[in-house]
């Protein structure tokens, strides 16, 4: 892998920034992580449009609008709340003339949420095509969906492509796992949605042990893997699951964690979630684990400082694990 580094980028030029904008109301991690980018292109007199998408509107609703994520961006990148920034936003993404006047007279351009167009999640060519006349480069920061073909995430194929500094950052940490393994190497594998499984032959390739636990021992057949039994209502872990678990995690050298062990939204479901939490951060090994809930796990036990990596996303991680590549730079 040898992804052109944002650094790399040449200055004074019009850039198109694709970042993870898929926020949670008072979580604004996902910004965070692309503020060392975005400050990089501003040092290198660049001016930015900025793109993404939040949620999964169904055509334009104010609901999943990114105005407010536009506004809590700055707040971020301005923090005293001086306008040291010249930046607006525009919602209407295929105003190309206002789109170029605005990189006239601002340094940051923030668009509508790209997910209200139909032509982004199916990959229209024509889509952003004002956008990509007008610009000069195109710089992804948004790894969490990179293994997804949507319009937004293959514009390297109409633009220079380049990438920010977290997504170099997690792809590296990520790609550890394949490109120097610890033994034992453990996957675990939770939650309840189903297409996990679908990487699941080529993880047995790489790991020692796959452990599999959530709602996806009710959805697989036999299989040289780990499959839990689960409690007698299939909700969580039985203790007999958790002791079998934390031993094959306390031997190993390397773990891939993705997805909770049980329903984690009830109280009474979340015993094997959080016991593996605690087996993996105490483990000495080197951790990767997903975010959403088996992030929120870790972090409810105060136990984030010792996890080497949370991932953006248990997709885009799996993906990555399982091809060594993503359509992000295909």
């Amino acid at each position: 892998m040898n992804l052109k580094s944002v650094r790399d980028l040449l200055p004074g030029t019009r850039v198109v920034l694709r970042m993870d904008l898929d926020v949670a109301d008072g979580d604004n991690s996902r910004l965070e992580k692309s503020i060392p980018t975005i400050k990089l292109l501003l040092e290198k007199k660049c001016r930015v449009v900025i793109i993404g998408h939040k949620g999964r509107p169904e055509g334009k609703d104010e609901e999943y609008s990114l105005r407010s994520v536009y506004l809590d961006l700055m707040s971020m990148l301005e923090p005293s709340g001086e306008n040291l920034i010249e930046s607006v936003f525009i919602d209407d993404i295929s105003n190309k003339e206002k789109i170029d006047q605005a990189l006239v007279t601002n340094q940051i351009v923030f668009l509508e949420n790209l997910r209200f167009w139909k032509g982004e999640e199916s990959n229209d060519p024509d889509f952003l095509k004002g956008l990509i006349e007008i610009t000069q480069f195109y710089v992804n920061d948004a790894i969490s969906v990179a293994h997804r073909k949507h319009r937004s995430i293959m514009l390297y194929k109409n633009l220079p492509g380049f990438y920010g500094l977290a997504f170099i950052d997690e792809v590296e940490k990520i790609l550890k796992v394949t490109e120097d393994p610890k033994r034992p190497l453990t996957v675990i594998l939770g939650g309840a949605k189903e297409d996990k499984l679908k990487y699941l032959e080529e993880l047995e390739k790489i790991a020692d042990n796959v452990l599999i636990g959530g709602k996806l021992p009710q959805l697989i057949g036999e299989n040289n893997v780990v499959v839990a039994k689960l409690r007698e209502d299939g909700f969580d872990l039985s203790d007999e699951d958790i002791e079998n678990f934390k031993k094959i995690i306390a031997e190993s050298g390397m773990i891939v964690w993705a997805g909770a062990m049980g329903w984690f939204e009830k109280t009474d479901c979340q015993k094997g979630t959080l016991e593996i939490a605690k087996a993996v951060a105490e483990s000495p090994a080197y951790k990767i684990i997903a975010g959403g809930d088996t992030g929120a796990s870790i972090k409810n036990l105060g136990l984030l400082d010792k996890i080497d990596l949370i991932a953006s996303g248990g997709g885009m991680m799996l993906e990555l694990l399982a091809k060594g590549r993503l359509p992000a730079w295909e």
